[in-house]
């Protein structure tokens, strides 16, 4: 090989190396992208602007077939068949420019024109040759509908509007797939003076352009006459569309710069904000400015409708709080799972009796929101009741600890201080939930029965089916009997008031959905009156109302369980002296639940404490003399243990905490005795003012027969 053709060669070589590596690997890199979010089918959700203020979506991979046919008729009509530069065009272009005096044509390519817009340089001769070379690598890289991709997500339609769908959106109102053949030759022609021609200015200008490229594809056979005749009478669009924004919490919670698609069912969506909005208006007229609504699938386990916080163009402080993901109290809300939980580890028995009688547990002293107690309750009406002292009595029985792991494994993602911090009072609203987290976690029961969650921490579908029959029969003393509204759906529900009427809640949920709701103030104040069964309870059902009803019911499940023989009167395991008995199919641990321990000689007592509460609401409940073996007398306030903390008189002295016992003999004199100082007696009512100084202390009841019960307590400092 002779050295002229060496040279050549390595310089051949060279120049090939150089085409090859001229290109960026990504053309529009550290291009900043809006913020895009659609639904289940791609439907657009909402959007955020893109951080240089430009409303560029995600570049897309297709082009729809109109504005691809239109763009190339109008910019580059062989573009099908150049490898990136046309030299016809070029020659023509600078002709025209030459004759003109001036630049009228650029005889660029639509590849020649992607590369310009991902440089983004000044237009001259030089910038036109370099944009001539990248544009042979980039057809060499891509395919021509890749190109065409290129193009169309990043081309100028005019203002801050960059990109076709989002022109699309901006300028039409739906998805450029949508767009008819007038509005796609209308955006095919807008990137070809978008600083001087766009829909907000020199519409006569645009109207012309946009009709000669109707009329050429007219003639190209793009489509009939008859078509033609419709598109060009298409008005040109009048100001820009605001974009959608539905879900509009769940939009910002999304990653920026990116297209997300959610599980959202569009349609729902649009129904439960309205349904959200009307609500949200009309209690606000009561105090409770905001209300958030989630609502999620059972088999798909997914969310498809989500309102973070309803009624967002009516002004207030916090209409922008995403509610349904902040922490909030709970209230009564996670009764449920305690209740299932102790169901299937033998705990109890669905109708075990639960202590329903004053307590005090540390200072911490639980009411019933009827302010009564009831002695003993069946742990499946406790339930449909929501009473307080019987879950705490339950929640004491199950362990603290043991109740935060099985909601932590429930998906409550907010418990994260030790069961200590919380101690019994989670039951009643001690620790903070969301609103998604929990109605997840309620949906989470449902998917667990159906065996769709293998992770759910209720694995027992017995169990599971025993809540959801008890759910179902809710009926609390601050409700409506809901059973008299034939409108209200079927479903397994519970609601929740956290202290100081801050938070109201109410969950729901059928065999195919989980609809949970909040309501109450962002910034946390709280509403007289307000309760979940009042105010979140009818929302609840009104979105379940939106939604197709269930063909089925949770069937019983036949299979998996232990038939034991359980005790009527106190729904706990036959002892050998129950009289009245049943056999029920249970959990499998039920076989290491309690033996029913109030029978003696076939006669149903309860304790003192239990019984002199049960006898007002039972009068079917018959007294019986006392045997040898059974507790004659028992405190009713305080607990063993307590610790108190005494109040201070109008007068800044010292006040008293008043002790309560109880006799199985009303006749009885019962003898008070605080430490070793004796204080006096009483009759019939058993009541004593005490105000010990700080410290531990005993104090003890002698009757008459010498027969003696004492309680150890503590009074706090300070008082």
């Amino acid at each position: 090989m002779s050295r002229r053709k060496a040279v050549l060669l390595i310089l051949f070589e060279v120049l090939l190396a150089g085409w090859l590596c001229c290109l960026p690997k990504d053309l529009f890199k550290g291009t900043s992208y809006a913020t895009v979010v659609t639904d289940r089918r791609g439907e657009l959700l909402g959007a955020r602007i893109a951080g240089d203020q430009q409303w560029r979506f995600p570049p897309c991979d297709t082009v729809p077939e109109r504005f691809a046919t239109a763009l190339v008729q109008f910019e580059d009509r062989h573009f099908q068949w150049h490898p990136g530069v046309n030299p016809v065009a070029l020659v023509r272009a600078s002709i025209d420019n030459l004759r003109a005096g001036h630049v009228v044509s650029g005889g660029s390519t639509l590849t020649m024109q992607v590369i310009r817009l991902s440089r983004n340089r000044e237009r001259t001769v030089w910038q036109k040759l370099v944009e001539a070379v990248l544009a042979t690598r980039l057809e060499f890289r891509h395919s021509k509908e890749e190109i065409l991709a290129l193009y169309a997500s990043h081309a100028p339609f005019g203002g801050n509007v960059v990109g076709l769908e989002a022109a699309a959106w901006r300028y039409f109102g739906r998805p450029a797939g949508e767009l008819s053949w007038a509005e796609s030759a209308t955006l095919a022609v807008l990137p070809n003076a978008p600083a001087s021609i766009h829909p907000g200015k020199a519409r006569e200008l645009l109207l012309a352009k946009r009709n000669r490229l109707l009329e050429r594809l007219h003639r190209h056979g793009c489509f009939d006459a008859s078509t033609l005749e419709t598109a060009l009478a298409e008005p040109l669009p009048d100001a820009p569309y605001p974009l959608p924004n539905l879900a509009r919490h769940l939009v910002e919670q999304q990653p920026r710069g990116k297209e997300t698609h959610t599980s959202i069912d569009i349609s729902l969506q649009r129904q439960v904000e309205d349904a959200a909005t009307r609500w949200s208006d009309e209690l606000a007229m009561t105090g409770t400015a905001d209300l958030a609504a989630v609502i999620l699938d059972i088999h798909s386990g997914e969310t498809i409708a989500y309102v973070g916080n309803a009624s967002p163009l009516r002004a207030r402080n916090g209409s922008e709080v995403d509610i349904a993901s902040a922490p909030r109290s709970t209230g009564s809300i996670l009764k449920p799972f305690l209740y299932c939980a102790a169901l299937q580890d033998g705990t109890i028995l669905p109708r075990t009796l639960l202590r329903d009688t004053p307590v005090n547990l540390n200072g911490f002293t639980p009411q019933n929101f009827d302010l009564q107690f009831h002695g003993a309750v069946p742990a499946a009406e406790a339930l449909a009741r929501s009473l307080n002292v019987p879950a705490v009595h339950l929640l004491r029985a199950y362990g603290p600890p043991r109740f935060l792991n099985v909601l932590r494994q429930a998906g409550l993602s907010t418990l994260s201080r030790e069961a200590s911090y919380y101690g019994l009072s989670l039951i009643l609203g001690g620790g903070e939930g969301t609103l998604a987290d929990i109605t997840r976690a309620y949906a989470g029961m449902v998917r667990s029965y159906d065996g769709l969650d293998t992770d759910s921490p209720f694995r027992d579908r017995l169990a599971l089916w025993y809540t959801f029959e008890a759910l179902k029969e809710v009926n609390r003393p601050d409700e409506i009997d809901w059973k008299l509204i034939r409108s209200v759906r079927k479903a397994a529900w519970k609601t929740g008031t956290s202290y100081g009427s801050r938070d109201a809640w109410a969950v729901g949920v059928t065999p195919d959905y989980a609809v949970g709701v909040w309501c109450g103030n962002a910034d946390g104040h709280g509403v007289a009156g307000m309760t979940g069964a009042k105010t979140a309870g009818p929302v609840m059902f009104d979105l379940l109302n939106l939604l197709p009803p269930s063909a089925d019911w949770f069937e019983e499940p036949l299979d998996g369980g232990v038939w034991l023989d359980v005790c009527k009167e106190s729904g706990m395991l036959r002892c050998q002296e129950c009289p009245d008995y049943e056999r029920v199919l249970l959990p499998a641990q039920a076989q290491e639940s309690d033996v029913c321990p109030y029978h003696k000689d076939g006669t149903f007592r309860l304790p003192p404490a239990m019984e002199w509460y049960y006898m007002a609401y039972h009068p079917e409940y018959e007294v019986r003399p006392v045997t040898r073996d059974a507790a004659r007398m028992e405190f009713l306030y305080p607990e063993s243990g307590s610790i108190l903390t005494l109040p201070r008189q109008l007068d800044g002295s010292e006040g008293g905490a008043v002790f309560q016992a109880v006799h199985r003999n009303p006749a009885a004199t019962l003898y008070w005795h605080l430490d070793d100082t004796y204080l006096g007696e009483t009759h019939i009512i058993h009541q004593m003012r005490l105000s010990p100084p700080p410290g531990k202390h005993t104090v003890t009841v002698v009757d008459g027969d010498g027969n003696s019960v004492s309680i150890p307590f503590t009074i706090a400092p300070g008082a």
